[in-house]
């Protein structure tokens, strides 16, 4: 049985080898990596990257890296091909293949129906002399020395290598593009990640009849307003409609401290003037940014300059965006 010591000196010995073959890609990038982005970034049709193996699990995964990065992809499993769905190529597309030897016999049968049909092929591999490689018209070069595998065969350097190429790919793509926070949140809706980047506070606060009181409101009119809304807080309002503070559950609990009789208090008293606010056109991260830095829990939310609700930190988790 191995030690825990020999175990830690496998790992670390493979992580070792995986980064010297991607740092290594450097080296290998080339007119032809340029010209496949251009030719790419031009097309009027999609990219369809296919593969075998382990080099088909990472072409799956370069195809969902473009889709989302705004670059239309699609994966085609290079045995399936030659068995009918070579025709989901259409004319103005662009097939990457991705293959280590660049010599197995499905690529040897495909490369030759696709060149049949006019498409442009883009070669990664890491076998430059290989039948793909000269095949192809343009070559983007995955080479590694040796696998991190002790016995040189199972696909892990070479695999890293292909995954950390088609990410440059998509990166170079994502620049050419501008693709922007906007557009990334176009193809991210779900989750916590597209919630981050579309999420605004209008979505979010409490903006149908939110808690307010005048500044003349005593404190038993403060708390049940407070109360009811459920947000922890209310704005306090002068009768021109500006906002003069708030009073939050904090504030209460601060009177309670300061005033053993509250009876003649009334919301301007103990309120908190000039609190922070937050437009309802920001996106709700940047509330809860605002929230976290403050060590508040609420915000007074404004439009055009005028109050119009309040998010609660709560909102913000409850949404799962942090």
């Amino acid at each position: 049985m191995e030690t825990n010591d020999k175990i830690l000196e496998v790992a670390k010995l493979t992580i070792k080898e995986e980064a010297n073959a991607v740092q290594n890609l450097v080296n290998y990038l080339d007119n032809d990596f340029v010209e496949a982005v251009k030719q790419i970034y031009s097309s009027k049709g999609r990219l369809v990257i296919t593969g075998i193996g382990k080099s088909a699990i990472i072409a799956n995964k370069i195809v969902a890296t473009l889709n989302s990065t705004g670059t239309p992809s699609m994966f085609m499993h290079a045995a399936d091909a030659i068995h009918g769905d070579l025709g989901m190529i259409r004319p103005n597309d662009i097939v990457l293949c991705i293959s280590k030897s660049g010599s197995t016999p499905e690529i040897k049968i495909l490369i030759p129906l696709i060149k049949r049909g006019g498409n442009t092929i883009i070669a990664m591999v890491s076998e430059t002399k290989s039948y793909l490689a000269e095949q192809s018209d343009l070559v983007l070069k995955a080479t590694v020395s040796k696998e991190a595998c002790p016995n040189n065969l199972a696909p892990t350097s070479s695999t890293t290598a292909q995954l950390a190429l088609g990410d440059a790919l998509a990166v170079c793509l994502l620049d050419l593009r501008g693709f922007g926070q906007e557009d990334f949140a176009k193809y991210h809706p779900g989750g916590a990640l597209g919630k981050k980047m579309y999420m605004k506070v209008s979505d979010l606060s409490l903006k149908e009849n939110p808690p307010r009181v005048a500044a003349n409101t005593s404190i038993n009119q403060t708390i049940l307003e407070i109360s009811q809304k459920r947000v922890g807080a209310t704005a306090v309002i002068s009768d021109e409609e500006q906002l003069l503070g708030i009073v939050t559950d904090g504030d209460l609990r601060r009177m309670l401290e300061k005033y053993p009789d509250f009876s003649t208090l009334t919301a301007i008293d103990i309120m908190t003037k000039n609190p922070k606010t937050i437009s309802d056109s920001a996106l709700a991260i940047s509330a809860f940014n605002l929230m976290e830095d403050n060590k508040i829990m609420q915000l007074v939310v404004t439009r055009n300059d005028k109050y119009i609700g309040i998010i609660h930190m709560h909102d913000i988790l409850r949404e799962g965006i942090v």
